[in-house]
This record gives C-alpha cells, sequence and structure tokens, in this order.
C-alpha cells in the first residue's frame, strides 16, 4: 500500500499516522512521506489531522523540494569525469601538429579539447538519472558535442597553412565548450523551452561558473599546501600523482557543482534564485550596473582622442571585445527571473540601468567591430577575424534588439521584453559556435596540389605562412605573386600597394629556386614580358 493511501485510510487515527512516519523516517522515505501528505492534503483540506501534518512537514518537504543532491549519481559521475580528465590530461594525450618535414609535436592537450564535452555528458547523466530519467534524450544531447568534436579534430589540417590550423583549434576548443553548455541547456530546455526558462539556464550557469571557481581555488589552495608539505620533507611527488590532484580534483568539480546548484526535478526556472549563492550574484551584478555605466561613459568619452588605438593596436581591440562580452554577461546576470520579487523604484532604475548600459554597449561594439574590419581590411581574413567578426555582429543584433523591445514594452512587460532578446541573442550565439567549427577548414583551406612541383622552400613558406604568398631573391628588386602553382611578376611599387599587399610579407628564397618556379601571367597583366629573378 502506498503512503498516500495508507494516509487516506488512516487519516483519523493519529497514532497509526505517527507510527508510519517514523517506519519513513527509519526506511529513509520520510520525503515521499511529506509528497503524499501534501496530496492527501490538497485532496481533503478540511480534515483537521491532515492539516496538522501539512504545516508539520511543510518547511521539510519545502527544503527537499528547493535542495535534492543525488549522491548516489553525483559523485560515482565526479569520480568518472576526474579519471577521464587525469588519463586526457598525459603527455601522450596531444592534439598534433605536423611541421613541414614531417615531424609532429603536441600543440594542445586532448583534455582541453575534449574536457568540457566530457564533463557536459556527466552532467547530463546526473540531470537524468536524478531527475526524470529520459534515456534517449540523455544520449541525444550528451554525445552531440562529441559528434562535433570528431569532426574538428578530423579535420583541422584542413583550415590552411599551420598559423590559421593553430588559430582553429583555440577556436575549436572555446566553441565546442559553448556548445557542450547548450547541449545541457537542450536536455533542460526539451519541453522548456520558453523564453523565461531560457534566461533562468543562463542565469544558473553563471552561477555554476562562479562556484566552480570557488571550487577550483579552494582546491588550489589545497594542492599547494600539500606539494609544500612534501617538498619540506624532500619528498618527489610522481607526476601521475601531481596529475590526479590537479586533473583528477579539476575534473570533480563540474558534476558535484552541478550537483550542488540545481534540483533535477525543477525546470530552470523553479530552481532557487532567491538565496543562497544566487542571490549574492544578482545582488552583485546589480550593484555593478552602474559602475559599469560609469565605465563605459569614461571610455566612450575618451574614444574621439584616441579614435585609431584600436584600429592599430591590436591588444587593445582585444581588451575591448573582452569586455564587450562581459558587459552582456552583466546584463543578463542582472535581470531577475520571473520569481525574484523588488520593489517597483527597484525595478524601475533596474531598467533604467540596461537600457543606459546596452545603449552605450551597442555604441562600443560598433567601434569594435569597424576596427576588426579595418584591420582585415589593410591585412586579411584570418580564423580569428572571422570568429570575431561573428561575435561582434551578434552582440549588435542582442544589444540593439534589447533597446528595440524596451521601447515598445510597458513598465509591467520590460522584464518579458528582456527575456525574448535573450532567448534569440542564445539561439545566435549557439549556432555562430557550430558554424564556425563547420566552415573554418573550408573557408580558409589551402590546396597543396598547387605546390606539390614546387621547391621544398617555396613548399614550406607556403605551409607555414598564410596568403598571399609574396616571394623575392637575394639581389633582386623584384618581387613575385604565388599563385596556383606559379610566379607572378608585380611590376612596379604602386601596383604593389594598391593590390593591398605588404611589405613584411615578402619571404626571400634562393634565386635558383625563384626562376624553376613556372612563370604566369603579371600583374598587371599588360605589364610585359616579366624580368628573370
Amino acid at each position: 500500500m502506498s503512503f498516500l493511501e495508507t494516509l487516506q485510510t488512516l487519516a483519523h487515527d493519529p497514532e497509526q499516522l505517527e507510527a508510519t512516519y517514523r517506519d519513513a523516517l527509519d526506511s529513509g522515505e520520510s520525503e515521499t512521506f511529506g509528497s503524499a501528505v501534501e496530496d492527501a492534503f490538497a485532496a481533503d483540506p478540511d480534515n483537521l489531522l491532515l492539516a496538522a501534518w501539512h504545516f508539520r512537514l511543510a518547511k521539510a518537504v519545502r527544503r527537499a523540494k528547493e535542495h535534492l543532491i543525488a549522491w548516489g549519481w553525483a559523485i560515482p559521475l565526479a569520480v568518472i569525469n576526474g579519471f577521464l580528465y587525469w588519463w586526457l590530461s598525459a603527455d601522450g594525450y596531444q592534439v598534433p601538429m605536423t611541421r613541414f618535414d614531417g615531424v609532429e609535436y603536441g600543440f594542445m592537450p586532448l583534455v582541453v579539447a575534449l574536457g568540457v564535452p566530457i564533463a557536459a555528458l556527466c552532467v547530463i547523466v546526473y540531470l537524468s538519472g536524478a531527475g526524470d530519467r529520459r534515456w534517449p534524450r540523455t544520449l541525444v544531447c550528451g554525445l552531440a558535442p562529441f559528434a562535433v568534436a570528431a569532426y574538428g579534430l578530423l579535420l583541422y589540417q584542413q583550415a590552411g597553412p599551420r598559423p590559421y590550423q593553430e588559430q582553429y583549434l583555440g577556436l575549436f576548443a572555446a566553441h565546442l565548450a559553448l556548445l557542450a553548455w547548450a547541449a545541457v541547456g537542450a536536455y533542460l530546455l526539451w519541453e522548456h523551452g520558453d523564453a523565461e526558462n531560457r534566461l533562468a539556464f543562463i542565469k544558473k550557469s553563471i552561477e555554476l561558473v562562479v562556484m566552480g571557481g570557488i571550487f577550483a581555488a579552494a582546491g588550489g589552495v589545497f594542492v599547494g599546501i600539500t606539494m609544500a608539505l612534501f617538498q619540506a620533507l624532500d619528498v618527489t611527488v610522481p607526476e601521475t600523482i601531481q596529475r590526479l590532484l590537479i586533473g583528477g580534483g579539476a575534473g570533480l568539480i563540474p558534476v558535484l557543482v552541478a550537483a550542488i546548484s540545481n534540483n533535477p526535478q525543477n525546470t530552470p526556472k523553479e530552481q532557487s534564485f532567491a538565496q543562497g549563492l544566487s542571490k549574492l550574484i544578482g545582488l552583485l551584478l546589480r550593484i555593478m550596473l552602474p559602475m559599469t555605466l560609469l565605465v563605459l561613459v569614461i571610455y566612450v568619452a575618451f574614444i574621439p582622442f584616441n579614435f585609431f588605438a584600436p584600429f592599430q593596436d591590436r591588444d587593445m581591440l582585444v581588451t575591448s571585445n573582452i569586455m564587450l562580452f562581459a558587459v552582456v554577461a552583466l546584463l543578463v546576470g542582472a535581470t531577475p527571473v520571473g520569481q525574484e520579487d523588488m520593489s517597483p523604484r527597484l525595478e524601475r532604475w533596474l531598467r533604467r540601468g540596461v537600457i543606459a548600459v546596452s545603449a552605450l554597449a551597442l555604441l562600443v561594439s560598433l567601434y569594435a567591430l569597424a576596427a576588426i574590419a579595418y584591420r582585415t581590411a589593410i591585412d586579411r581574413l584570418t580564423p580569428n577575424r572571422l570568429a570575431f567578426i561573428g561575435w561582434n555582429v551578434i552582440n549588435i543584433g542582442l544589444l540593439g534588439l534589447v533597446l528595440w523591445l524596451q521601447r515598445g514594452a510597458r513598465e509591467a512587460g520590460w522584464r518579458q521584453a528582456l527575456y525574448r532578446a535573450i532567448r534569440a541573442a542564445s539561439l545566435a550565439y549557439v549556432a555562430w559556435a557550430l558554424i564556425s567549427i563547420l566552415i573554418t577548414p573550408w573557408a580558409f583551406g589551402v590546396g597543396q596540389l598547387s605546390t606539390e612541383r614546387l621547391p621544398e622552400a617555396v613548399q614550406q613558406i607556403a605551409y607555414d605562412y598564410p596568403a598571399p604568398i609574396l616571394l623575392k631573391c637575394t639581389g633582386s628588386p623584384h618581387v613575385y605573386l604565388l599563385d596556383g602553382g606559379e610566379k607572378r611578376w608585380i611590376e612596379d611599387i604602386e601596383t604593389f600597394s594598391a593590390r593591398g599587399f605588404r611589405w613584411h610579407d615578402v619571404r626571400t628564397i634562393d634565386c635558383e629556386d625563384l626562376r624553376s618556379i613556372p612563370s604566369g601571367e603579371p600583374i598587371p597583366a599588360d605589364a610585359g614580358a616579366p624580368p628573370r629573378p
């Protein structure tokens, strides 16, 4: 007989109900008993005995609904994730890069590329096992990032010359991490994909990152003290043990943080945001909103006095883009989820702050996009620049959409308008991450067949440097463009500059090697016969 049936049978027998409750405590089923009390009371609210039990257990039931950790799932999955991190951090597991002479070297630890998808799979299995156990959905969402990972790891050598391969692998790791995060979101939002649930998932993700940082800091202190103690005893800790402490310990964090912060029985918007770390993070981000507004005002005010700085200084441009991503994260984190109560006055000021920060951030985003476009125009399109152009376009779209929707939203509906903008942007971010991984190997691929019959020195230049490949030989002033396996003489400096070529891209080779390259049509075509190198 179920607890609910027992309660309905003993609805007027306090002694037997007490005995049943004690049995539930002894068997570890107190939460099930409490839920049955809730259901029985809802069906018979006039029963005084059930009402007494309802109020007696209400706090315990509410606490169980808000904070339920299935340690039986969390601990084994955390250990598995830690073991995989430890295993993949060994020196033998590197993403290889091949030099022109065929020698391979490890460019990136495999755990950097696959760590987040593995953690995402473990988190999804935890959410499923401790929640509704939708195993087909678990397989689809958990394994999808690995399909993308296999694509990138198999095709990264098609991404053009070696510098582009290295850029692609860095972008691949970052974008794959975003897609793995999106896979967790897809599992949680499978049947709850409305704008409010999507925002709640993103906000909870920010909380997980913060909590993960706290765990990592604590773990770093522990590992540091441990290593110092062994060093004081003149004991050398084996490299395997060091990796176990660092890599294995790092692998424990994602699953444990997800288990502590999320109740797998609840939808994203039903998670707790009104207490604990969630409340603290929301409060801090809202406090930072006026500070961010002040920084943006100062930044925009100084742009006219140093307008071309990001156009000429790559580091400043990178810093500006990082700031914009931080501003977007701040706007999302400061946005209240539906269950978060705020006074009308505070909510009005929050809305004004969001609008003001969005407007100034939009100006800075346009400025940053112009700088990237300028640097691309005078140089070349690279995988890094393509990725950041896409991110800037999405940021501009998000900020513009926020302002547009807030313009037409009434005061009571400003939250929902903001939710819709964030929902649209989240889809765009994930789509661009996937597109970047899929198209880059083909957008920047270079045909090696056009250089295979050329001198080895020329083949190496074509492999180690992006197009355009400009060649000259020692003692000769003439410059040639390598195009389709042929050398094309560039008539004069004016033509060279008009084509957008740059002198630091000119590579000097042996004159005999340069002469052995077949001559093609000069630049311009009517320049006449090309000179002998």
